[in-house]
């Protein structure tokens, strides 16, 4: 059997360094290297040679030399995926609100590209955010995700479920998404540090909405549950990716099933489910169809596609930019096909994207109002109950 040898090419080429230079010599100089009466170097050439002398490192290179390798730059992103840089009295107020209260935000950690749009809001509407509780630094390292890591994070703030209500009770909004790092490093991954931050929220704010993008608490389905009581009214967690490409795209001890039974467990308990999935990492069409058949069974509600964009050249590479076009079918056959409430679909949607929020909120009102039309046909006038 033969063996096999990678070609000379695929090896790096020898650094060069002033002390392994050696003197150039052209044809004409080697031909005449002992003839005294060769012709004297040019002034230039004589200056060059001094400044070399003094400073080694002026030396040229070589012209064999192979150049240096470029630094690792993003690709170039399609044209449909620009965005302005943001700005705006609304963006810069909430800005400086969430800084003063040392709050961190997935809008920021993630560098998302909807950041502008979301915090300087509209015409008459008051910008929103993701808030994210339980720190800035995740336990996990999925390759897709900008967000920093660490084994031991410091731990969460006691305050913080309370100074989030305050914040949001102050904005005026009516939803919010509250979202966090992996806390693989918490008994409860940090389910009831959620939960204290909703019931916070929904005592200061009770006709707020409220949105819980979770992780998924290492499987730990006791403590989804908790959460899912919590008063919420939208549980999200993120399956991410088609199954064959878990591996490459999630940390280890994230998984395609694990992530199933998270949203399976949270919508037995009643609230409203929802899941997102990135496009562009190289999955087949086929496996987003089975993807979204399986949250479908699954019970979810509500499901977000967006393309996936390398947010440094450390992480992983883009294998598609997917076109507008085709997150439009994507949207239609999920609503009209595979049946879900609600599918936001298209280049730049996110997990937790204002346009998808506003949708959420109206159908989570309607469903309010349906429940408490039904309740007095039964002739018992109440309040329908939150989900």
């Amino acid at each position: 059997m033969s063996t096999l040898v990678a070609p000379a090419a695929h090896f790096p080429a020898r650094p060069f360094t002033a002390s392994s230079a050696r003197p150039r010599r052209s044809p004409c100089s080697r031909a005449h290297a002992s003839d005294s009466t060769a012709a004297p170097a040019s002034a230039f050439d004589e200056l060059v040679a001094l400044a070399v002398a003094r400073d080694p490192s002026l030396a040229p290179p070589a012209k064999n030399q192979a150049p240096k390798a470029p630094f690792r730059t993003l690709p170039p992103k399609a044209p449909w995926l620009r965005q302005k840089a943001p700005q705006g009295e609304r963006y810069e107020y909430l800005a400086e609100q969430l800084s003063g209260l040392k709050l961190a935000t997935v809008c920021q950690e993630a560098q998302c590209p909807n950041i502008g749009e979301c915090w300087g809001g509209g015409e008459g509407e008051l910008g929103t955010a993701t808030i994210m509780v339980l720190g800035d630094t995740c336990t996990r390292g999925c390759r897709f995700c900008a967000v920093a890591t660490s084994r031991a994070p410091p731990p969460p703030n006691p305050r913080e479920p309370e100074d989030t209500a305050r914040a949001v009770a102050s904005w005026g909004v009516g939803y919010i998404v509250l979202t966090s790092v992996d806390r693989d490093d918490l008994p409860d991954g940090g389910a009831d540090h959620f939960a204290q931050t909703v019931r916070s929220i929904k005592a200061l704010r009770p006709d707020i909405l409220v949105e819980c993008l979770t992780p998924d608490f290492r499987g730990d389905l006791g403590a989804v549950r908790h959460l899912a009581r919590s008063g919420l009214d939208v549980f999200a967690h993120n399956i991410e990716t088609v199954a064959s490409l878990q591996r490459r795209v999630r940390d280890p001890r994230a998984g395609y099933f694990q992530s199933l039974d998270v949203l399976r467990a949270a919508r037995r308990e009643g609230v409203h489910t929802k899941s997102s999935i990135m496009l562009g990492l190289g999955e087949a069409d086929e496996e987003v169809v089975d993807t979204m058949l399986d949250l479908r069974d699954a019970g979810v509600d509500i499901l977000t596609l967006g393309q996936y964009l390398q947010p440094t050249p450390q992480h992983l590479a883009v294998r598609e930019f997917v076109t507008p076009e085709k997150f439009e079918y994507w949207r239609k056959f999920g609503e009209e096909e595979v049946g879900f409430r609600y599918v936001a679909s298209g280049p730049l949607v996110r997990s937790s994207y204002r346009a998808g929020e506003f949708y959420v909120a109206a159908m989570l009102r309607q469903d309010r109002a349906n429940s408490a039309a039904a309740v007095k046909l039964q002739g018992v006038d109440l309040v329908a109950p939150d989900f």
